[in-house]
């Protein structure tokens, strides 16, 4: 199993995205990228810890390369909006991929160039790491784990914003999608 971090806005919306993907085995909410050691969902949302709201992956590359996943990402959210992601605003929702080394930071750098070449406004996507290594994850509550098949299925926000992702998935990478 392999495991790669991205964040593209509300991570409810991204993990309900990367469960329904071919090849994951499991999707994880969390913060990433910022300075408060342990965070909460209150202190991120502030947008004063520098946490980005991101998802953690974890799937088998004999069934999903990342190359896929990550050109999922880019087709999933909008990379081209500047720390937002629709009517979320703020550099929690910044649009960023985070590398466990050097061989992820290459996929990422690629991924980029390819939702670049494939787009007429400039991406802004950034790739966030320490002197080479990755920033800190921290799961986030267990409310948040999971959320599209519980809780967000009631979530007026959820409702907007899920299914037109889940559509795009749908659409532009059937093969990949779970039956």
């Amino acid at each position: 199993m392999a495991q790669a971090i991205m964040a593209g806005g509300c991570f409810w919306c991204t993990e309900a995205v990367f469960r329904d993907v071919v090849g994951v085995t499991a999707v994880e909410s969390g913060y990433i990228g910022g300075s408060t050691v342990n965070p909460t969902y209150k202190q991120v949302c502030s947008g004063t810890t520098g946490h980005a709201e991101a998802i953690r992956v974890t799937y088998d590359p004999a069934l999903l390369s990342l190359d896929d996943l990550l050109d999922i990402h880019f087709a999933t959210h909008d990379p081209t909006t500047l720390n937002r992601q629709g009517n979320d605003i703020g550099t929690q929702y910044r649009s960023a991929l985070f590398p466990a080394d050097a061989e992820q930071r290459a996929a990422m750098e690629a991924a980029i160039a390819r939702a670049q070449a494939a787009s007429t406004k400039p991406v802004v996507t950034v790739i966030e790491d320490e002197n080479g290594a990755m920033p800190t994850w921290y799961p986030a509550e267990d409310y948040h784990q999971e959320y599209w098949q519980g809780e967000g299925q009631r979530n007026s926000y959820c409702l907007a914003v899920i299914p037109p992702k889940l559509q795009k998935l749908r659409k532009s990478f059937a093969a990949k999608v779970k039956g």
